[in-house]
């Protein structure tokens, strides 16, 4: 199994390439396999919260390259700058992660926000897409993703607690 620690500081081409959604690019600790199959284990300092293109170092020297793997999303667009933000005011008042676009914001797949953003006046597509949402404001980290949600099924990406995140605790 290979192993990985740390972030990579050049920016070599990989050798190896790791694709996944974002609540598993949010774990410190994880068994996974890169797009070969081989068998890999993350172990990356706490608060680590990948990004597609990031790039990864194995102990035994290896790139592995990170990939967003497409997943469920929700997309609401408009091009009304107040309808937009007034709906992201309502996401991040209910600890969504949201990606951020022109004219547009991504989240995950959850019906209850689908029939709260459509209440609000605005249309709700379905899309299956990487997901790269917005970084916390707090030590750049996108917080830390939890199974709670507005209907209570755990269902969809939340970002809580940032600062004490940011802080390691």
């Amino acid at each position: 199994m290979m192993l990985i620690e740390t972030r990579a500081a050049s920016t070599a081409q990989p050798n190896e390439w790791l694709q996944l959604p974002f609540e598993l690019r949010c774990k410190n600790r994880l068994r996974t396999r890169l797009e070969n199959g081989e068998e890999a284990g993350l172990f990356l300092p706490r608060g680590s919260v990948l990004r597609g293109g990031d790039r990864l170092l194995a102990q035994d020297g290896r790139i592995v390259g990170v990939k967003a793997a497409p997943e469920a999303l929700l997309e609401v667009a408009s091009p009304d700058a107040i309808a937009l933000a007034r709906v992201a005011y309502h996401l991040g008042n209910r600890h969504v992660a949201v990606e951020l676009r022109p004219g547009l914001l991504r989240f995950a797949k959850d019906h209850v926000l689908q029939e709260m953003v459509q209440g609000l006046g605005l249309p709700v597509t379905e899309r299956h897409a990487p997901f790269e949402p917005e970084s916390g404001a707090y030590g750049g980290h996108a917080g830390h993703v939890h199974g709670h949600s507005a209907d209570g099924e755990g269902r969809g990406a939340r970002i809580h607690d940032m600062s004490a995140r940011a802080a390691g605790k």
